[in-house]
């Protein structure tokens, strides 16, 4: 049972390291086009807003990658079991449960879904933080575009 944890958690970092070095990056990038003066605000809002989540989706399914890795090299499902869709159901916690880790590394699954949730929710911050942020530099800018109803008033 250590073994499994100590895995998991050695797992568990480097994708806390994946998703801040994808978050800074996306952060500043959104920062730096979140700033451009525009004549099309709110087109401008949509195209940081989605690369920001596309940025965050490239950081989640390497992160799946971590993890099939992991479950390959440790030897974490049934032998002949699709590990990407394993750890795909594992990390999204989707939980079909028509594919179950082996008795030796049953935590494995919990501790994927685990850490999936905990980046699912850092991503949601990250994307409210840059809607926010972006929302406030372009009112401060001009705000003609932007109606008492956009601004909750």
């Amino acid at each position: 049972m250590v073994l499994q944890f100590l895995v998991g958690g050695l797992v568990s970092a480097i994708n806390i390291m994946i998703h801040a070095l994808v978050t800074v990056g996306a952060v500043g990038i959104a920062r730096s086009a979140g700033l451009r003066h525009t004549k099309w605000p709110r087109l401008h809002l949509m195209a940081v807003m989605v690369g920001t989540a596309a940025a965050l989706m490239v950081a989640h399914t390497l992160e799946v990658f971590v993890w099939v890795l992991a479950y390959a090299i440790v030897g974490a499902a049934p032998a002949g079991s699709d590990l990407l869709y394993f750890a795909f159901v594992n990390y999204t916690t989707l939980g079909y449960g028509d594919i179950t880790p082996v008795q030796a590394w049953r935590l494995t699954g919990p501790m994927t879904a685990m850490n999936g949730i905990l980046m699912f929710g850092w991503s949601t911050a990250v994307l409210f933080e840059v809607l926010r942020k972006t929302l406030e530099h372009l009112v401060s800018i001009g705000p003609s575009w932007f109606s008492s109803a956009d601004r909750g008033q």
